[in-house]
């Protein structure tokens, strides 16, 4: 498996070789720097990448899955917007997960309750979703996941076990926070965009394109185009005559985990 320790390992062990090579006969230099620059664009290409496992296991669909089921989840709220999409939630009888930025729990704490109380499950995006999130401190990285959690659980009993990094972005340090902190990391296989493109036709025909059994979508509900995606999609969804779940029960993580050993 392509992981950044075995990643790591190979690499260092490969520069070694070089420079005991080098000790022999003379290694241009430009082979170091090359080793070096291949490095560091593996490790951004599996850091950004949250369905590589690179740093951290991801649960990014059920591929075990053999019945029509799929799952919602949306990002970045709770915002105004969150209020029609639960509205639209319910219309469908389709169940959600919301991961919520922390700092967006604190103005809106009372559409987080109407969240719970409507049987969706409230999962952890961090408490600023700062754009340096990546390169924070495991330390402060904690102190995020804690607080965010802290948050929601003023709304339910049930300990936060869900976790989507900021930008779907994973590195060391958030590594060894989860760690810390025992979340379960949630990615995503059917990506809308919607929160680059406000294209509702384009977001929509791309998340259709890409349904599939087990599947995990990632929408935002923190504004009106991804409302109308939403609504568009529910009913493209219930045509096929597929089931929206929630998390837990699409990824069954006990059953699952033994699965893949």
């Amino acid at each position: 498996m392509i992981t950044h320790k075995n990643i790591s390992i190979f690499f260092i062990i490969l520069l070694i070789l070089l420079n005991l090579l080098n000790l022999y006969i003379t290694i241009n230099f430009l082979w170091f720097l090359g080793i070096v620059v291949t490095w560091i664009g593996i490790n951004a290409a599996g850091s950004s990448r949250i369905s590589s496992n690179y740093h951290v296991k991801a649960f990014c669909n059920n591929p075990l899955e053999t019945e029509k089921k799929i799952a919602l989840t949306f990002d970045d709220g709770p915002s105004e917007f969150t209020l029609e999409v639960l509205e639209l939630l319910k219309k469908y009888n389709a169940k959600a997960t919301f991961f919520c930025i922390g700092k967006n729990i604190e103005k809106h704490p009372e559409i987080v309750k109407q969240i719970i109380t409507e049987g969706h499950l409230v999962g952890n995006h961090s408490y600023s979703h700062s754009k340096f999130f990546d390169f924070y401190h495991e330390d402060k990285i904690t102190k995020e996941l804690r607080k965010t959690d802290q948050l929601l659980e003023k709304f339910t009993s049930k300990k936060i076990n869900f976790f989507r990094p900021p930008y779907g972005v994973t590195t060391p340090s958030i590594r060894r926070a989860l760690k810390k902190t025992n979340h379960k990391v949630i990615g995503w296989n059917i990506r809308s965009l919607d929160g680059g493109t406000t294209n509702v036709e384009s977001i929509l025909n791309r998340i259709k394109k890409r349904v599939s059994l087990g599947g995990i979508v990632l929408l935002h509900d923190t504004g009106k185009h991804s409302v109308l995606v939403l609504e568009q999609f529910l009913q493209f969804l219930q045509q096929n005559n597929y089931e929206v779940i929630s998390i837990e029960e699409l990824l069954n993580l006990n059953a699952y985990e033994i699965e893949r050993g």
